[in-house]
């Protein structure tokens, strides 16, 4: 469970998109499918989810003295929980 979720991703898009839609994003593991980040959240935050979408957020490519490294490319969760359900993490209990 702990390995799928790495962080929870605050700004201020996604705190609109929390009062308004009911909906939570995470920074999660590359491999993880939608239906294990699901059951990662529901275990974590003892929620029920209604969906989940995933992206994957492309890495820019960093300067390592001379040459250029690799980039790092990342997994984005917005995680839609069903109606009257709320994670305390993000509204700053």
């Amino acid at each position: 469970m702990y390995e799928i979720i790495k962080k929870p991703l605050v700004s201020e898009k996604n705190a609109g998109h929390a009062e308004d839609a009911n909906t939570y994003a995470f920074e999660v593991a590359l491999d993880a499918s939608k239906d294990q980040v699901k059951s990662a959240i529901e275990k974590a935050f003892n929620v029920k989810v209604a969906s989940v979408r995933t992206m994957v957020c492309r890495g820019r490519y960093f300067r390592k003295q001379a040459k250029m490294g690799p980039p790092k490319h990342w997994k984005k969760a917005l995680v839609k929980l069903q109606q009257g359900e709320k994670i305390a993490l993000f509204e700053g209990a």
